[in-house]
This record gives C-alpha cells, sequence and structure tokens, in this order.
C-alpha cells in the first residue's frame, strides 16, 4: 500500500473532517453513566453516539452499516460494519475499539479553555474527550478510507464505540454476548483507547493491570461518644482500619502482602521495561507533578516501571464518615468507611485477588469490631500474545515511514476491562492496543488535550496495521 497517499489522505481528511467534528462531539457532555445516574434521560450519551453515526454515514464508506444497539436499557454502542475488500473475506473480522463517553469536568481549567468547550492552540485540541478517547472513532473510519484511497485491502473491519468505559465497561459482557454472531470470528482487535511516553514514535500496550474495588467500613460503637471519656477503653475506628491496612499492604514499601495478588514477572515484559526506559529516560519520574520536595517510590525507573505495570498496589480513593477538619469535634466516631482500590498484576486472577482481600478484611477484626464489605468489584488484566510475522513486519514499516523511529511497547497501570474479555473471548486473535494519549495529555483532569500529529500518524499506523492483517 502506497505510503505518500495513506499519508495525503489521512492529513486532509483529518484537517477538513474530523476535527471539526471531533471538535463537535467535545461540546457534548457525555458523561459515563458512572458519573450521571440520570444519563438515560439527559440524553448526552445518545447524543454522543448519533453526532459520530451522522458523520460516519456521510463519510459513505463502501457497503457500510451502521447501527446504535442497545440492550435492556444499558448505554448505547454504535456498531460500524464495513464488509471486506475483494480477497480479504477470508481473513476473519477486524474489531476496531473506542468509547464516547466520558470523565466528569473537573474544576480547575486554565484560563480561556474548559470541559466542553474545543479550543485548537498549536498542535493541541483542549476538551473533555478529545484524547479519552472520543478520536478513536474517527481515526478507523479516516484509516479505512485512507486503506480505499492508496489501493489496499482490509478484511471485514467493525468499529465498536462503546458508552460505559470510563464506569468499568459494565454493559460490555451483554453486548459481546449479543453480538456474537454478528462479530463473526474476531482475527485481529485495534484498541485506541491507550499511549505510551512520547509524541515521537508509536507505542504499543502489551498488558493492562486488572484491578479489584472494595468499600471496608469498620464500626466499633452503635453511637458516637465524647473523645475524651471512651478514648483508651474503645479503640479508634480508624485504628481498626489502619490495623486491616496493615494485612495488605506494607506501608514502608507499598509492597502487598497477599499471595494472590503477585505474580512472576515475564522474561520478555522486563526486557520491554528496560528498552522503554532506555528510549525515554526520565519520562517516567517527571510524568506527574509532584509537590516540591517529594520524590517517587524509587530512583530506578525500571523498578518505577514495573511497579506501574506488573506489580499489585492499594489506593485509598475515598473516605466517609470523617467531618471537615473544621467541623471535628472531640468525638469517638461510631464507625469509619474507605474505599480500596488495587490494581493487580496482569496474569493474576482478579477473582481469587478479591476473594483474598475479603478473607484479610474479615477474619479475626482486631477487638471484634464489625467489618462490612460494599462496592466490591474486580475485573482481570491483560497480557497481549507474541506478534504474528505480519503484525511484526507491519510495525518495522510503521516505524520508518510513518514515525521515522522505532516503536516501544508499555505496560499499561490502568485497566481496559474489554481487552480481557475479548481475550478470553477470542483467544486466538491478534492484538494492537495503542493510542495518542502522551504522558502530560491530562486524561480525566482539568486541560484534557489531543495531540494532532500524533492522531495523525496514529490514524496512519492503522491503515498500514489493518491492510497487512488482510494480506497475511
Amino acid at each position: 500500500m502506497e505510503q505518500t497517499t495513506v499519508r495525503e489522505t489521512v492529513s486532509r481528511l483529518w484537517a477538513d473532517e474530523v476535527l471539526p467534528s471531533l471538535s463537535g462531539l467535545v461540546e457534548i457532555p457525555a458523561l459515563s453513566q458512572s458519573f450521571d445516574p440520570d444519563w438515560a434521560a439527559n440524553g448526552h450519551l445518545a447524543a454522543a453516539v448519533e453526532h459520530v453515526r451522522a458523520w460516519v454515514a456521510a463519510r459513505q464508506l463502501p457497503g457500510a452499516k451502521l447501527d446504535v444497539v442497545s440492550v435492556d436499557g444499558r448505554s448505547p454502542v454504535l456498531l460500524v460494519d464495513v464488509p471486506a475488500s475483494p480477497g480479504a473475506e477470508d481473513r476473519g473480522t477486524v474489531l476496531l475499539y473506542g468509547h464516547l463517553d466520558k470523565q466528569p469536568p473537573v474544576g480547575g481549567w486554565s484560563e480561556g479553555l474548559g470541559p466542553w468547550t474545543p479550543v485548537v492552540r498549536g498542535e493541541k485540541l483542549f476538551g473533555r474527550g478529545s484524547a479519552d478517547d472520543g478520536y478513536a472513532g474517527y481515526a478507523a473510519v479516516t484509516a479505512l478510507e485512507a486503506i480505499h484511497a492508496a489501493g489496499g485491502k482490509h478484511a471485514r473491519s467493525v468499529i465498536l464505540l462503546e458508552t460505559g468505559e470510563e464506569s468499568g465497561s459494565p454493559d460490555l459482557p451483554v453486548y459481546l454476548e449479543h453480538l456474537a454472531g454478528r462479530l463473526g470470528e474476531v482475527s485481529f482487535v485495534i484498541c485506541l483507547d491507550s499511549g505510551g511516553n512520547d509524541y515521537e514514535r508509536l507505542w504499543l500496550t502489551t498488558s493492562l493491570r486488572g484491578m479489584a474495588q472494595v468499600h471496608v467500613k469498620v464500626r466499633v460503637l452503635e453511637s458516637a461518644q465524647h473523645s475524651g471519656l471512651a478514648s483508651g477503653v474503645v479503640p479508634s475506628s480508624f485504628r481498626v482500619l489502619r490495623l486491616l491496612l496493615d494485612r495488605l499492604e506494607d506501608a514502608e514499601t507499598g509492597e502487598i502482602k497477599l499471595a494472590e495478588l503477585n505474580v512472576a514477572i515475564p522474561e520478555n515484559r522486563i526486557a520491554e521495561a528496560r528498552a522503554t526506559v532506555e528510549v525515554a529516560p526520565g519520562s517516567v519520574k517527571s510524568a506527574f507533578p509532584l509537590v516540591e520536595g517529594m520524590r517517587p517510590v524509587s530512583d530506578d525507573e525500571l523498578e518505577l516501571t514495573l511497579n506501574n505495570s506488573w506489580r499489585p498496589t492499594l489506593s485509598v480513593i475515598g473516605a466517609a464518615g470523617f467531618p471537615e477538619p473544621a467541623d471535628a469535634g472531640n468525638v469517638l466516631r461510631d464507625s469509619s468507611t474507605l474505599a480500596l482500590s488495587f490494581r493487580l498484576p496482569p496474569t493474576a486472577d482478579s477473582a481469587a485477588a478479591l476473594n483474598a482481600v475479603e478473607k484479610a478484611l474479615t477474619t479475626d477484626a482486631p477487638y471484634g469490631a464489625q467489618v462490612e464489605l460494599a462496592g466490591v468489584e474486580h475485573a482481570t488484566g491483560w497480557n497481549a500474545p507474541d506478534a504474528a510475522p505480519w503484525l511484526a513486519a507491519a510495525l518495522e514499516k510503521v516505524s520508518d515511514e510513518v514515525f521515522g523511529a522505532p516503536w516501544r511497547s508499555v505496560g499499561l497501570g490502568g485497566s481496559i476491562p474489554f481487552m480481557g474479555l475479548l481475550a478470553a473471548k477470542y483467544p486466538a486473535a491478534q492484538f494492537l492496543v495503542t493510542g495518542a494519549l502522551g504522558p502530560d495529555s491530562n486524561a480525566h483532569v482539568p486541560d484534557e488535550w489531543l495531540h494532532l500529529p500524533q492522531a495523525q500518524r496514529l490514524t496512519e499506523a492503522v491503515a498500514h496495521a489493518v491492510d497487512a492483517h488482510a494480506r497475511g
């Protein structure tokens, strides 16, 4: 497939067609269902789906069929089904994945910027959902158009854009089952909901951590008491929680103590992590806005990379039962609640991990305190299969002709539940998990932005990978 035509087609479409429509998508406050309990009535998710559906319909992809699918009142899915090029009918289905739901706006956007106000400054498109990952459907469609323009081929290609990813994709298992007959035999999965450590090369995500969450409430009293009268007799509910947390985590090192949450790190992933650290030195340490004087948990960037991709971690992400300091009286409170979020190694069994956490929290509670668990959920991670020869060759071609720099891989510390679901359902499929997010793209926080040149190069890369898959 001729690269000059691919590049010219992608560049033209991004400037003339994609950027205006993507900017319109930014304007829609399509909060994910976890952040908008009235999402169905508010209609923003449906509006986002319709906005993209209308744009794709106007593209007139040869033979494309569009369908908005909604099952049992679940958040909708947009399906774009494009038949195979002649001669590629036997190559299975390429499934291209993205999502249209968004994180909450969050306060603190810079002057002149806002979550629902698309602003282009230089090479950046600012706005919520621009990089995470409203561009994905546009990139997928544009890649298919570039293949046609450049005389390439593609197998049957199905673009699936869900609207629940930021809520952990709770509806996706139902949709995968519902759409199984329509998807056919998926042989290649492309996910555009990831990123890398710079904007100079193609970054592949080769693993994703799983997760487990639980809200643990410790109750020590039927009603709160004067702290001067009760302390020393009744243990603080927070101290009991501290003791329970010590069963899970070494507070000095952050090491998770439960065997079910730990795995042996594969040698190839260690080698990949080492290569990534070498090509982008300092990127791990500088990725986050540490306060003055703060340092990361290690000075070794390889260890930091492995910590973030293949080792379990615990974060306390919420609390209840605590008054604001200005409102706090001398009271020994009756209970305390913490929301615990565990990131799990990609190959850890999330159900077994969660079970181990539950046992550690509820067995022989200190002082006989009442321990209640709620908000329990888990999702297993994902570890990519080795690249088939055609995919490996395509990656080298893209590195040389599109990016001019060797591709590198990262293990993503976050979770994309869809990947684990697909890997289980289609164990023989090849995977290309990538994206335009970079270390400072501000996903989930104020001033989210999309690096437009990187998104265009990524679109070119997708076109070449899909063409290579069709040719085998």
